[in-house]
Formats: structure tokens, sequence, C-alpha cells
């Protein structure tokens, strides 16, 4: 997914970084099984899964084919909508409004309200992009299997959330 669009009711941009998780990753929320909170990530692919991370931040990941997987949307390049994100973060630095999950998700307006809506109907577009140069590393933020290398960046980005490790 990194170069394609996403947006919520107009406003977004260009992802350049998500992380995956799947069913039997301990630092996935399915790992342990159904729960009131992630049942989401144990239905149909194209859902969305909206949480709340450390009691602050809403998180939003998409549900994918694999049993409860899902891909944490990480960052993106913001685009579209700019003046709403810049009110909603209360910052005008183009960079930070959307480099992390926290983020990113006050930026687009992202709230438990949108948890179990599906990705290809609105508010939502998520639209094929331009390939970009994707690199992989260590997922970050997490204290389990930090090291499996399921964090995905564009190449050169400066609207990553952290910088990858060097090769």
């Amino acid at each position: 997914m990194i170069g394609w669009t996403l947006s919520v009711d107009g406003v977004g941009g260009r992802i350049v970084e998500t992380e995956a998780y799947d069913h039997e990753d301990p630092a996935s929320h399915s790992f342990a099984g159904p729960t009131e909170r992630n049942a989401v990530m144990f239905g149909a692919a194209g859902a969305v899964y909206v949480y709340r991370s450390y009691g602050i931040h809403w998180c939003m990941n998409l549900v994918t084919a694999g049993p409860a997987s899902a891909v944490l949307i990480r960052a993106i390049e913001p685009t579209d909508g700019l003046d709403l994100m810049i009110a909603r973060r209360g910052l005008d630095d183009p960079r930070r409004l959307c480099s992390g999950p926290g983020r990113l998700c006050q930026a687009l307006g992202v709230s438990r309200d949108l948890n179990g809506m599906r990705i290809d109907r609105p508010p939502f577009a998520l639209t094929p992009g331009l390939p970009a140069e994707v690199i992989v590393g260590p997922r970050i933020g997490i204290t389990k299997a930090v090291a499996l290398p399921w964090r995905f960046g564009e190449a050169g980005s400066r609207f990553l959330s952290r910088p990858f490790p060097k090769a």
C-alpha cells in the first residue's frame, strides 16, 4: 500500500509507512483470540479496525485477507484537506501532520465511530498509486516480536514517523 492514496471525507494523502500484524504474532491484538475490542480483525478483509492506543490516540488498521491480520497505517504524506488537518492538529508543519498513527488519525478525523466500516465505501477512499521504492525494517512502538521486519516505508520520504535503521 506504500504509494497508495488514503482519504477520509476527502482529507488525506499518500501512504508512506505501514506495519503488518497477523494472528500468530504476539504483538497483534488478535494473538489471544477474539475480544470485543478486536472483533473487526476476525471479520472480512477490507474492514477498518480502529482502536485506542495507550488510552490516548486512535490508530487505524486495514483488515487483510489473512486470518485475523491487519495493516496499521503509520504515516501519510498529506496532500488533500491540509487546512482541515492543520485545524484538527493545531499545527501547520506538513511533515508533522500525519507522521505517526495517532497524529494521522487526529488529522483525518478518525475515531472509534469508523471502526468496522469498509475501506472501499464512504467516508473512505483508497486508491492505488504509483509504485514507490519500499524499505523494510523492524516495527516500532511495541514490546513483543519487535525484530520482525514488518514495517514498510517509502524510501526517502520526509513524512515517516521515524527513520528506518541503516541497512
